[in-house]
């Protein structure tokens, strides 16, 4: 297949261009930062930095749109609101303008999203019909990504919104961010820890986006999380106990609110999220559960690093 990918150099892109070059796919990647760096960070793959390179080429068979700045690395403040809206919603408008121009469209789009489009809803239980609870930042963001990629329906493409979970990787992402502080005996439960916490291991995220690309009869949400979704303190007592490290020092909610402001609610909120589309299309989840999970991302050397 002849695939284009933003977002490509992103934790989850290059994990896909390891996953599809290996397949034989041809990989081009949209990289407006580094397209001269796509081929060394994603191996196989052309980069390119404009939609314009792609007249002439042969017709595309998929595109898979993941582009978008990190939404935990900063505060909120207004210029990174632009900023993550401007990398979102507004490039994802342009990708689905250009698609709308070609004479030979690809038949699917595959397009990211969050489980934060559902906003903090406590303890009700979600799935892909559940409607969308309180409305944040976050949430905004991401419904409105999501209607941008859905005007490509109108253009014929079958499209997949991946609602995706917190990843857990062995280098990037979450998991990077807590295994210093837990390593170090300095890591706790958020707030009160109740908060239900949706989490995907990488290898499962790579697996499903690869799973939706070639399953015709997925279509619309899919939530890219684990069957078994846990609040905070349990998945803090699981990473301590994985690292062999006690998780003795809690955050107070009072605390994160002060420092982070709006953006606590990725920390404080939760969803009580199952995977329920996947489940009925037939996926086999390789990790449904956190402590193989952890095994398998932290390895059997993690008590001494």
């Amino acid at each position: 297949m002849r695939i284009l990918l933003t977002g490509g150099t992103g934790l989850i892109g290059r994990a896909l261009c390891r996953h599809w070059a290996a397949q034989g796919h041809a990989l081009t990647v949209l990289s407006r930062q580094s397209p001269q760096r796509v081929a060394a960070l994603c191996s196989g793959a052309q980069g390119i930095d404009g939609l314009q390179r792609l007249e002439g080429q042969p017709p595309l068979d998929a595109v898979v749109n993941l582009a978008g700045a990190p939404i935990a690395d900063r505060p909120w403040t207004a210029g990174r609101r632009q900023l993550l809206w401007d990398s979102r919603v507004t490039a994802t408008a342009a990708l689905v303008d250009w698609l709308g121009r070609q004479a030979q469209r690809p038949p699917v789009l595959l397009s990211g999203s969050a489980v934060g489009w559902y906003g903090d809803c406590g303890e009700r239980p979600l799935d892909e019909q559940s409607a969308a609870g309180p409305e944040d930042f976050g949430a905004a963001l991401c419904r409105a990504w999501e209607q941008q990629a859905l005007r490509a329906e109108a253009l014929g493409l079958r499209v997949v919104l991946l609602r995706t979970a917190p990843v857990l990787a062995p280098e990037g992402g979450m998991l990077a961010r807590l295994r210093l502080p837990f390593g170090l005996g300095l890591g706790g439960r958020l707030g009160s820890g109740t908060q239900w916490m949706p989490w995907i291991h990488l290898d499962d995220q790579v697996g499903l986006i690869d799973f939706a690309l070639h399953q015709p009869s997925c279509q619309g949400p899919l939530n890219a999380c684990a069957p078994t979704p846990l609040r905070n303190a349990d998945f803090t007592r699981a990473l301590a106990r994985a690292l062999h490290r006690p998780a003795l020092l809690p955050v107070p909610a009072r605390l994160l609110r002060l420092a982070l402001g709006e953006m606590s609610v990725l920390l404080l909120g939760g969803q009580r999220l199952t995977p329920l589309r996947a489940l009925e299309l037939g996926y086999r989840f390789r990790f449904p559960m956190l402590d193989p999970a952890l095994a398998d991302l932290l390895g059997p050397s993690a008590a001494s690093q």
